[in-house]
C-alpha cells in the first residue's frame, strides 16, 4: 500500500512538472523568436559602421563597399529574414551564438562567458541578502510595531521605490565624489591585470560594494512589506489565539507564525528575480560593472544584433531556471503545494 502511494505521488509530481516544463519550453521558443527579431528592427546599419572602422585611412570608396559586401555575406544579412531565423535557430542547437558585430571577430559566446560570471556573482548574493534582510525587517515590524512599523519600514520602502540607476548615482555622489571612500565604477582597478592575487581580489571586493548594496537596498522594502502583511495575517489567525489560550509559549508560536508567513515569500523570491534583474542590469551600466548589463549596453550602442540577442537569451534562460527551481523548492517545503501537485490533472 505504501509503495502504491509513493508511485501515485511520483506520477503526480512528474505530471505537474512535466506541464510546467512544457510551458517553460514554449516561453523559451517565443523568447528566441523575439530575441532574433527585435534587435534587427533597430535603426542603423552596424555592418556599414564595422566596414568604416576596418577601412579607416583608406581613401578608395570601392574598398569600403567591398568590405560592406563581405561583412554582409559573412553575417548572413544578405538573406531574407525567415532564412536568417532558420540559420540562427540551427546554430543555437549547436551552441553557436554567432560572432559579435561590435567586437569583431570575438564570438558572442566568448563575450558572454566573460560577463555572465560577474553578473551572477553580483546579483544572486544581492538578491538573497535583500530577501533575507527584507523578510527579517518585515517580521520584526509586524511583531513589534511602533517605531519599526512607523519609521524604519517606511524609510526602506522609500529607498526601494527609487529606480536602481537613481540610487546608483546617489551612492556614487556620496561615497565617491563627496567622501572619496569607494571607487565610482568598474569591476577592479584599471591598472590591474585579472589574476588570482590578494591585490586583485581586494580590488574586486572594493569595486563590488556599491553595486551590491544598491541592489540589496532596492530589494529590502518590497520584501519587507510582503512579509509584514503575511505576518500580521498569521498573528491574527485562530490557531495563534488557541495556542495562547492553551498556554503555549509565545516564542514557540512566533516560530510557526513566521514559518507560515515565509512560504508565500519564497514564491516572491522567484518573482523578484524576474522583475529586479532589469533594474539591476541598469545599475551595472551606471557602475560600468563588467557584467551582462554593461555588455548589453555596448551591444545596443553599436547595434550589435548577435550580441544583443545572446544577452537577452541568456537573461531569459536565467529567469526561467530561477522560477523553476523556486517552484520545485516551494513544493518540497509546503505540504499543501505537494498535495496540489500530486492531484494535478
Amino acid at each position: 500500500m505504501k509503495n502504491s502511494d509513493e508511485v501515485m505521488v511520483l506520477k503526480g509530481f512528474i505530471k505537474y512538472y512535466g506541464k510546467r516544463i512544457i510551458w517553460y519550453v514554449i516561453t523559451l521558443v517565443v523568447a528566441v523568436f523575439l530575441n532574433f527579431l527585435l534587435p534587427r528592427l533597430m535603426p542603423g546599419d552596424p555592418v556599414k559602421a564595422l566596414a568604416i572602422q576596418a577601412t579607416q585611412g583608406v581613401t578608395d570608396p570601392s574598398v569600403q563597399q567591398k568590405m560592406i559586401e563581405q561583412y554582409t555575406r559573412e553575417f548572413g544579412l544578405d538573406k531574407s529574414m525567415p532564412e536568417q531565423l532558420v540559420i540562427y535557430v540551427g546554430k543555437l542547437f549547436q551552441g553557436d551564438l554567432g560572432v559579435s558585430l561590435g567586437q569583431y571577430p570575438r564570438t558572442v559566446a566568448d563575450i558572454l562567458g566573460s560577463s555572465v560570471g560577474w553578473s551572477l556573482a553580483l546579483q544572486i548574493p544581492a538578491l538573497f541578502v535583500g530577501w533575507i534582510l527584507g523578510n527579517g525587517l518585515g517580521a520584526v515590524a509586524a511583531y513589534l510595531r511602533k517605531g519599526m512599523d512607523t519609521v524604519v519600514l517606511p524609510i526602506f520602502m522609500f529607498i526601494s521605490n527609487i529606480p536602481a540607476f537613481g540610487l546608483a548615482f546617489i551612492l556614487i555622489y556620496l561615497f565617491n565624489v563627496k567622501w572619496g571612500i569607494a571607487p565610482s565604477g568598474g569591476g577592479y582597478a584599471f591598472n590591474l591585470i585579472p589574476a588570482f592575487t590578494p591585490e586583485f581580489i581586494g580590488s574586486v571586493l572594493q569595486h563590488y560594494q556599491m553595486p551590491f548594496w544598491t541592489m540589496v537596498l532596492i530589494a529590502i522594502g518590497g520584501q519587507a512589506i510582503g512579509m509584514r502583511s503575511m505576518s500580521i495575517y498569521e498573528l491574527n489567525a485562530d490557531y495563534v489565539k488557541y495556542s495562547r489560550f492553551l498556554g503555549i509559549k509565545d516564542g514557540k508560536i512566533i516560530t510557526y507564525v513566521f514559518r507560515n508567513a515565509m512560504l508565500p515569500q519564497i514564491t516572491g523570491l522567484a518573482m523578484s528575480f524576474g522583475t529586479s534583474i532589469g533594474g539591476n542590469l541598469v545599475a551595472e551600466m551606471v557602475y560600468s560593472y563588467p557584467g551582462i548589463g554593461s555588455t548589453m549596453f555596448k551591444a545596443i550602442s553599436t547595434r550589435d544584433y548577435p550580441l544583443l540577442s545572446g544577452c537577452t537569451l541568456m537573461i531569459t534562460i536565467m529567469v526561467l531556471i530561477a522560477n523553476l527551481v523556486v517552484e520545485v523548492l516551494y513544493g518540497v517545503i509546503d505540504p499543501r503545494v505537494k498535495a496540489a501537485q500530486m492531484e494535478s490533472e
